[in-house]
């Protein structure tokens, strides 16, 4: 299973109807609402700001919504395709600017489908997509002279976002795929005779 790491957008006008398909990058359904509302915001001039997500460790979260046109022929469309990629924390939304010329049903089906494969087809091309690691938070503080042991010694591990604060001692914190955090603990141990202690 995938997760996104970055926005994506693919744009089509449809019968004069113009279709901005974005996949945007996103952790759990809460966050999903606030995007959303914030795309409508932006979107203010648009008619219909579709949207299909899918968040959870094992891609159990979902939800969708056709945003006023005809039932079925929007959210759900865009929901199947996005379920098809096999990924997770990801939001699509596809807003679009009514042209003046009706699509039908039938028309308007294959339109959110073609947005949420096409936009996807962009993702995977600009490798926007990257395999969902299960990540726990890790935070330790260890004094100066050890400073630079601990550093080379973090650099055997899948550490993300670690940022340091030095004060009295150097308090490093991040995250750390979940598979490894057992063995980062143990090793910070070994290395500070049982000084540093993995919160």
């Amino acid at each position: 299973m995938d997760v996104l790491n970055t926005r994506v957008q693919f744009e089509e006008t449809i019968k004069g109807s113009r279709f901005l398909s974005e996949l945007i990058p996103c952790s759990s359904q809460s966050q999903a609402r606030d995007l959303i509302k914030e795309q409508k915001q932006k979107y203010a001039d648009s008619t219909h700001v579709v949207h299909a997500f899918i968040t959870g460790q094992a891609a159990e979260v979902l939800g969708m919504s056709d945003d006023g046109e005809p039932s079925g022929t929007a959210g759900r469309p865009a929901l199947d395709v996005l379920k098809g990629r096999g990924c997770t924390n990801t939001l699509l939304t596809i807003t679009r600017w009514f042209g003046g010329t009706l699509l039908g049903t039938g028309g308007l089906v294959k339109a959110y489908s073609n947005g949420a494969k096409e936009v996807i087809a962009k993702a995977d091309s600009l490798n926007a997509f990257e395999p969902f690691i299960q990540k726990s938070d890790f935070s330790f503080t260890c004094d100066y002279a050890l400073h630079k042991t601990v550093k080379k010694s973090m650099e055997n591990f899948n550490l993300y976002d670690v940022k340091e604060e030095f004060t009295e001692g150097v308090k490093i914190y991040g995250k750390i795929a979940a598979e490894e955090a057992q063995n980062f603990s143990k090793l910070l141990k070994e290395i500070s005779n049982g000084k540093i202690d993995l919160a």
